[in-house]
């Protein structure tokens, strides 16, 4: 069995945004020469999420106004967390969003359904942070 580690960074300019990674796992896929396996795809930052959706700019905003409902991140009071940071929303958000994908790699491709993409989900942004790319397989 072979295996292949990458560490992809994002610095985003704002402090949610979600970015379409898709492309860069399937690069990582060719430069492992894995053709059957799996690739696992980790945010590994507690501010941050990886997950799979449709790259649509309307269901991205549903995504913001779901979050927001859910955890908001003003005012900064309403969280315990925030005594001395004001990302707990940040935190909650991912928690929601998840922390990492896992997908086949049949025939040296993504076996995804349709409109399924990758995306990176920033939630405390605007700070160099990191995705963890690890493939198994042959």
């Amino acid at each position: 069995m072979k295996n292949y580690r990458k560490e992809l960074w994002f610095n985003t300019t704002k402090r949610r945004e979600l970015v379409n990674i898709t492309k860069e796992i399937e690069k990582c896929i060719n430069e492992s020469n894995i053709r059957e396996g799996m690739v696992l795809v980790n945010a590994m930052h507690i501010t941050a999420s990886v997950f799979i959706n449709d790259d649509e700019h309307g269901l991205h905003q549903d995504f913001e106004a779901f979050l927001e409902k859910l955890a908001p991140e003003k005012p900064y009071s309403q969280y315990r967390h925030n005594s001395y940071e004001d990302n707990a929303d940040a935190h909650l958000k991912r928690t929601i969003m998840g922390r990492e994908v896992v997908c086949a790699i049949t025939k040296g491709e993504l076996d995804f359904g349709p409109w399924e993409e990758i995306f990176y989900g920033e939630f405390d942004g605007m700070r160099k942070k990191r995705v963890l790319v690890k493939i198994i397989g042959e």
